[in-house]
């Protein structure tokens, strides 16, 4: 699963997701995309496993990039039990197919 390798603090104020995505809006690479139409925080759990259904469902045959990392730490729990997240915003697109 992703998670980062090091922080530079234990815990992360989760901040806001209100507004459209400015960067990240547009396909890079690839020719298709998924792009987000509500904001959400996406588990590194719920990453990985879109990634293993859209690479069975082509079986292996093309190329996957996923464009969010969850690098930050949610949790109300103590340090070593941490879920990571990443922010989606809408109109984010956060993987490209090819």
């Amino acid at each position: 699963m992703l998670q980062p390798k090091r922080l530079k603090h234990r815990k992360f104020q989760r901040g806001r997701m209100k507004g459209h995505a400015q960067a990240g809006a547009t396909l890079t690479q690839g020719d298709f995309g998924l792009q987000a139409q509500e904001p959400c925080w996406m588990t590194a759990r719920q990453l990985e496993a879109a990634r293993r259904a859209i690479v069975h469902h082509f079986k292996r045959g093309g190329k996957v990039w996923i464009r969010v990392f969850p690098d930050k730490p949610v949790t109300k729990k103590p340090h070593p039990t941490t879920g990571w997240r990443s922010s989606v915003r809408v109109g984010s697109c956060s993987r490209s197919l090819v």
